[in-house]
């Protein structure tokens, strides 16, 4: 059965990964992932180490052109494989909805603080 989207769904499971991560910090801990899944041997995120890891971060349901699609997406050098400064670009690009999420999640962190230190 053919895809009924033809562009990459790996967007989707930004949400899992946040879940996974969770709220706190979870900008920096999108940049973080980068440590998950990197290739230790290289530095940077290829194809093989983003598929060998993927399942810690919730994406082990992603076919290979989906992880291929997610490479090529952030691949700004063209080296075939992802940097540190852009596996936290594409995260960033990718995750408007976490970002409002992380921002509300801040706002009630700081109220919450506020309140208890002030009542």
């Amino acid at each position: 059965m053919a895809s009924q989207n033809p562009q990459s769904n790996f967007e989707d499971f930004l949400p899992i990964m946040a879940e996974k991560l969770g709220g706190d910090g979870l900008i920096g801990e999108l940049c973080n992932g980068f440590d998950l899944l990197v290739d230790g041997d290289k530095g940077v995120i290829t194809f093989e180490s983003l598929k060998r890891n993927s399942a810690l971060l919730g994406l082990q349901d992603l076919s290979d052109d989906d992880l291929r699609s997610m490479l090529q997406e952030g691949d700004f050098d063209g080296d075939g494989a992802l940097n540190q400064m852009e596996f936290c670009v594409l995260m960033f690009r990718l995750s408007p909805e976490l970002m409002e999420d992380s921002r509300l999640w801040l706002e009630e962190a700081l109220q919450q603080e506020f309140n208890n230190n002030f009542h």
